[in-house]
């Protein structure tokens, strides 16, 4: 059985299981956001068996038969509205956690990723580590929560010459990568408030979206210094995306980071520099690429099946098809919006 941690409304999902389904197979979608509101969990352990059940919208889930499972952005919990006391509430979300993050550990299954990898891969810090570590450029960066440290770098990259970004970004609280303004400057002190990552800024003649699903990579070029704003690509991604080559050596160190992070897929963001040199910018072992596959038709999610079934030690079996059309069954798919600022995180 292929399982797949995500939400409803994830569109990214909806096309991988339709490319699953094309294979002769299913994949099951579980919404951590009905757990335990409106779902529950079975763990029975003795000497001589154990089962693992989740009764989830009207069905029972043997989840020992879970072969393979795809770590796609699971939602927050779903608490119940009767657990009102604070206290209490807390304590059932750990309580909640302890119990599926132990679940997830006792199935004997092959991950994409494997939860703790992908959450350790995020770290803003070590990923840059790791990257120089395997030999891709990085940028000169500063995380700090000293106002002074952060006077000096900023001095020596220039006030123009240094860009400012969060660690993370969400629908309700986003903020793109912005470049530091002289005006900007007698709000320093703010950084002892919490850390903010200070780099230098990359001349780029494009952004690079490389995304790697196990062996495979997919690299595009995007025209990002053609859009409203040259920054961060996110904030208009009305240009164009087209499929690109990488130098030798960044496609090596790709390799390279993956494994020592201990990822099957990340989406990693470059910046080409006019010289042609690519500057490693940070990977997100979650992030989207519909944006990329819609303009570039590289088959990404079709990728992100195979690897599942391959996982799950499936055979591919022959396309279903319509018996009277002769064509392939393919229930429609929704459009992919790629004018939210947030698509391509």
């Amino acid at each position: 059985m292929i399982l797949i941690l995500s939400s409803d409304d994830d569109v990214h999902a909806r096309h991988v299981m339709q490319h699953i389904a094309e294979s002769g197979h299913t994949a099951t979608l579980l919404n951590l956001a009905d757990f335990p509101k409106d779902a529950h969990l079975i763990f029975e352990a003795g000497q001589s068996s154990s089962r693992r059940l989740m009764q989830y919208r009207g069905r029972t889930i043997d989840l020992s038969k879970v072969s393979s499972v795809w770590w796609r952005r699971p939602q927050p919990y779903g608490m119940h509205p009767d657990v009102t006391d604070p206290v209490l509430d807390h304590f059932a979300i750990r309580e909640v956690d302890e119990a599926i993050q132990g679940l997830w550990l006792s199935l004997d299954a092959k991950w994409i990723n494997v939860p703790s990898r992908d959450q350790d891969a995020s770290r803003k810090a070590w990923q840059l580590d790791v990257a120089r570590s395997v030999g891709l450029t990085v940028p000169r960066t500063l995380i700090t929560t000293d106002p002074d440290a952060a006077r000096a770098f900023i001095d020596r990259e220039g006030v123009d010459r240094t860009i400012y970004k969060p660690f993370q970004g969400s629908e309700d609280a986003w903020r793109e990568t912005r470049l530091l303004k002289a005006e900007e400057l007698d709000k320093i002190d703010a950084v002892k408030y919490a850390p903010v990552i200070f780099q230098e800024y990359i001349e780029a003649t494009c952004d690079l979206r490389v995304t790697v699903v196990g062996d495979k990579i997919f690299a595009a070029a995007i025209d990002s210094q053609k859009a409203a704003y040259r920054v961060d690509f996110r904030m208009d991604m009305n240009v164009a995306i087209t499929p690109t080559t990488l130098a030798p050596e960044t496609e090596a160190g790709i390799r390279k980071l993956m494994q020592a992070l201990d990822l099957t897929y990340g989406a990693i963001d470059f910046r080409r520099r006019p010289n042609g040199e690519e500057v490693f910018l940070e990977i997100n072992p979650a992030g989207q690429w519909l944006f990329v596959e819609d303009q570039t038709g590289q088959p990404i999610s079709k990728a992100v099946a195979d690897c599942l079934i391959e996982r799950a030690d499936l055979k591919r079996v022959p396309t279903l098809t319509d018996p009277i059309m002769g064509r392939v069954i393919r229930a429609p798919l929704p459009t992919f919006r790629s004018d939210q600022t947030v698509a391509a995180r």
